[in-house]
């Protein structure tokens, strides 16, 4: 550790009696002093014996220095002196490596020449032979020794395409004779030797033939023997993989070239195996049965190409993306050409069928909605004045909307838009999409919905009809659910076929004119459907109210909290209430709500003007309108709540005393209102034409 010198002293104070004030001990400073006195002097001597180790540790440095400076210089002279016999040394190498290497040129010039000559010799010999018509050579009558015969052959061969032929065509023939024999023994080699399994034979035999012309023909024979046995189960694609990731293994053992050959057996496979399949399959149902021909189309061309998938691990050459493409397309081009042809006529026949397999299962004739200047015309009228045009139709509470053909038909556009993607050129590809996407907008939308919206609107009573059953809201709940699933295909199957594509655009467009004119015809029939509420109502109080409920004979003698009338409306719209949240969701709720509220608080406004009041009968409508305030709560509406907290507001101007009819006008409810109204209802008063009731209120 560090040497503090304080702590030093404090620990030599502490060891020294009388140095401290431990255990009660008195300090005793001479005794202290004396002890720091010894303490100094062997410390002195203790510097001195260290001082004089130092000085003669100093001096051995010092020698030991100079001789190892002294042997140091010695060994660089050494170094210097096996430097110098090094460069000798690596000169006289040079020297030598140089002469070897002339010696070896030279020897190389005499040799080649010698060798050439030598095998020029041998060729010239086997060549007599030829000519002799004899041939008597080892090489050629051992047939163990067909290598060497080959490679001999080989180069007669091209020597002899080099004569003249009119004085050497019959040695000429001979040795293409001979050279033919030999490539067919070759190929019989290499095959026997792939049925027995040898791949060292089948490398060799396949290396002699590499510099024949039948080298292809070797390939051929190859390729065929190893398809022999391997396409014996129903999936002919399974089978493709499995052989060519079995060749693959083999094929870089026995070929210098193994990536041409197994692109050839790939080619070879995909050009007889797989299109003869393919055309097998395709061509039973292509004029018979369109639906089974799109599937088997999506799932071969599926298969097909999840095959080009697993073969693009195999090494092909540069360029086995294209390869392999032009091999799927050789097969399937004149099947994709017309596809999108097929699938739209399928479609629509498809789609027309299960529409009209529901409505026969309705005994339902559908009507002609038509089109032309006509109809256009009362379609604008009809819009303007939301008049019904035409006679009323009793669909008999038939909504004409069917949720399992919006799914079936929906489930047919998206297999449609599955094998769209699939099978369509990528150019193509938006363009396709896109008629699909009309088709399902032309029977769907128009056919379906459109019709169901166009026979609901003229299924509609009039608003002054009895007793009439409004299925309108039916329509409109299902149309509302129909239309959700319409949006999820459009948004989960089409657009990630065109997001990228001006098409985007176009089917944007046609959804959002599709959309507003479906809105058009609910808006229509909503607004004619609450008509109809409201004239109902109007019936109800027609029938059930009397003069007398508000102006009773006997008004000492009334029994009723409120009238019959009020009970019966109230019911009905409780019921339609509830009947319009069932139907509609989101805002759409609270907006019809509040159309209704306002016109159902419009009917019981100007209904109680049509009577005159006693103090009792006053009392009776006050109960009447607190009971349709009560049904206003269920709206849940805060402006159709108000209107009629005001109406009860002014119902109480029928039985306030009239001392106190200018204070109740000023309250909060009734203050802001025109004095007109105020008046209006005073009016309904039977004793308003008394003088002290007029002056009161004047």
């Amino acid at each position: 550790e560090p040497f503090v010198a304080d702590e030093y002293i404090e620990r030599l104070a502490w060891r020294t009696p009388g140095g401290g004030s431990r255990g009660g001990e008195a300090f005793d400073p001479k005794r202290l002093l004396e002890e720091f006195v010894n303490h100094i002097q062997e410390l002195q001597v203790m510097d001195e014996r260290i001082q004089r180790k130092v000085e003669k540790l100093e001096q051995q440095c010092q020698k030991e220095a100079k001789e190892f400076a002294k042997k140091v210089q010695e060994l660089q002279k050494s170094n210097q002196v096996a430097f110098q016999h090094f460069q000798e040394l690596d000169e006289h190498i040079s020297y030598v490596a140089t002469k070897v290497c002339h010696l070896g040129d030279q020897l190389e010039g005499v040799n080649t020449p010698r060798q050439r000559a030598v095998e020029a010799q041998k060729l010239m010999k086997y060549f007599n032979e030829f000519l002799d018509g004899e041939l008597k050579s080892d090489v050629f009558t051992n047939s163990e020794k067909i290598k060497e015969a080959a490679d001999i052959i080989q180069k007669l061969h091209l020597i002899a395409q080099e004569l003249p032929f009119d004085r050497f065509s019959e040695v000429k023939s001979k040795i293409a004779s001979k050279y033919h024999d030999l490539e067919c023994q070759l190929i019989q080699e290499f095959t026997s030797a792939q049925r027995r399994g040898e791949i060292s034979r089948m490398r060799e035999v396949a290396a002699v033939l590499l510099h024949f012309k039948g080298y292809s023909h070797c390939v051929d024979v190859y390729i065929k023997q190893c398809q022999e046995g391997a396409f014996l189960r129903n999936d002919v694609f399974e089978d493709a993989a499995i052989l060519c990731q079995r060749v693959n293994k083999q094929v870089g053992e026995v070929f210098s070239n193994p990536e041409t050959v197994l692109a050839k057996l790939i080619q070879n496979i995909f050009e007889v195996k797989l299109q003869s399949y393919v055309k097998d399959q395709l061509e039973e149902h292509r004029k018979s049965d369109a639906e089974q021909y799109l599937k088997n189309l999506y799932d071969l061309y599926t298969r097909t190409t999840n095959l080009s998938s697993k073969l693009m691990e195999f090494n092909l050459g540069t360029d086995k993306q294209t390869f392999l493409s032009k091999l799927i397309k050789s097969i399937f081009i004149s099947y994709l050409e017309n596809y999108i042809e097929v699938e739209i006529g399928y479609l629509k026949s498809r789609s027309a069928m299960i529409l009209q397999r529901y409505y026969d299962s309705k005994n339902h004739q559908k009507r002609s909605i038509g089109t032309g200047g006509i109809q256009d015309l009362k379609e604008r009228i009809r819009q303007r004045t939301n008049l019904p045009l035409g006679p009323s139709i009793d669909t008999h509470g038939e909504t004409f909307l069917s949720q399992e053909v919006v799914v079936n038909l929906l489930q047919e556009t998206k297999q449609a838009f599955e094998r769209c993607h699939r099978l369509s050129d990528p150019s193509d590809l938006p363009k396709n999409a896109f008629r699909i996407f009309s088709m399902l907008v032309e029977f769907l939308c128009t056919e379906h919905i459109d019709y169901a919206l166009e026979t609901g609107l003229a299924g509609i009573p009039s608003s002054d009809s009895k007793n009439a059953n409004l299925y309108f809201l039916d329509v409109v709940h299902q149309a509302n659910t129909i239309f959700h699933l319409f949006d999820k295909q459009f948004n989960d199957h089409l657009m990630p076929l065109i997001s990228s594509s001006p098409k985007l655009s176009e089917c944007l467009q046609k959804k959002k004119d599709i959309i507003e004119q479906m809105e058009v015809k609910l808006d229509m029939g909503i607004d004619r459907t609450l008509n109809c509420m409201i004239g109902q109502m109007k019936h109800i109080l027609a029938a059930e109210q009397k003069k007398t409920d508000f102006k009773p004979e006997d008004e000492n003698n009334v029994l009723i909290q409120y009238t019959n009338a009020c009970v019966k409306v109230g019911g009905y719209v409780r019921k339609q209430v509830e009947k319009i949240r069932n139907s509609m969701d989101g805002k759409n709720v609270d907006t019809v709500l509040m159309e209704l509220g306002v016109r159902f608080h419009r009917l019981i406004y100007e209904h109680l003007q049509q009577y005159s009041y006693s103090c009792m009968g006053g009392m009776l409508a006050i109960c009447d309108v607190a009971e349709y305030r009560k049904c206003a709560k269920d709206f849940k509406i805060a402006l159709v709540l108000q209107l009629f907290d005001t109406l009860h507001a002014l119902c109480n101007l029928l039985v306030v005393a009239p001392d106190n009819l200018k204070q109740v006008c000023s309250g909060e409810q009734l203050a802001n209102l025109d004095k007109n109204i105020l008046h209006s209802f005073v009016q309904l008063r039977v004793d308003y034409r008394s003088a002290r009731l007029a002056r009161h209120f004047s």
